[in-house]
């Protein structure tokens, strides 16, 4: 539903009156985006457990490199979370073999440090 809806919320960054204007519903639109939202992080929060940064970190590093249209940084930010996924899990398997180090622990180790500088740069900016 994300996927289908993120040139809507290209849209939507211009202005809820600007939206309604273009012939957007903005009050549907939005309510689709956030009950797609919830029950898409539920069910990945049921299935994997709390894996930490990755929602925070990845689309903004896409963001930052692929622009801000949402056309290109809801489908990129799905593979590059997955890519980033697997890449935290090799160390998260291997840190303390045989046992396993959670993959939460490794993603909050390369996000938290994204997060502070991204937490910097913003307050500087404003």
């Amino acid at each position: 539903m994300l996927l289908a809806h993120r040139r809507h919320l290209d849209v939507l960054r211009v202005g809820d009156d600007e939206a309604a204007t273009l012939g957007i519903n903005v009050s549907r639109v939005r309510i689709i985006v956030v009950v797609a939202a919830t029950v898409g992080t539920a069910a990945v929060v049921s299935v994997s457990g709390l894996i930490t940064f990755v929602g925070i970190v990845v689309p903004h590093v896409v963001r930052m490199l692929a622009g801000g249209s949402y056309r290109r940084v809801l489908p990129i930010s799905l593979a590059v979370g997955a890519a980033f996924l697997i890449l935290a899990d090799v160390p998260g398997r291997m840190l303390q073999n045989p046992a396993e180090t959670p993959i939460g622990v490794v993603t909050a180790f390369c996000g938290a440090p994204f997060f502070i500088v991204l937490l910097r740069s913003r307050r500087s900016t404003v």
